[in-house]
């Protein structure tokens, strides 16, 4: 069994942001000599996540809406009592949930025809970083 590890690193212009990170999922991959197995790739920050899905731009408008619409920003969190000002980044993380695992076969992620990893902020315009863990044979 074998198993390689790399980080992503991002400071984003904006406060939230969609980035695509499939070719860099893809690029671990290949550096890894793994022909079978699995990725895990993991915000490492709770203000952020990872999801699976198309990389149509409307569409993530659309998830962008969405979470905003379920956990919109606010000043009257409980959590900003604290003297933070993020609550509802970390309930939209929630929402899009910190990891996924995609499959690696023969030395390619198994990915469907349409799908695609991104890294969503939340909380951005400050360095935060995403792991990247290929398992396998």
């Amino acid at each position: 069994m074998k198993s390689a590890t790399d980080y992503l690193w991002f400071n984003t212009r904006e406060q939230r942001e969609f980035i695509n990170i499939t070719d860099k999922v893809q690029d671990l991959v290949e550096r890894s000599g793994i022909a079978e197995g699995f990725v895990l790739v993991s915000a490492m920050h709770i203000t952020a996540a990872v999801y699976v899905n198309d990389a149509e731009a409307g569409l993530i408008s659309d998830i962008n809406e969405w979470a905003e619409n379920l956990a919109p920003y606010k000043p009257d969190y409980r959590h900003h009592a604290t003297g933070e000002s993020n609550a509802d980044a970390h309930l939209k993380s929630l929402l899009l949930h910190h990891e996924v695992i995609v499959p690696i076969t023969k030395g390619r992620l198994d990915l469907g025809p349409w799908q695609q990893i991104y890294y969503a902020e939340f909380d951005g315009q400050r360095r935060k970083r995403v792991i990247l863990k290929a398992i396998g044979d």
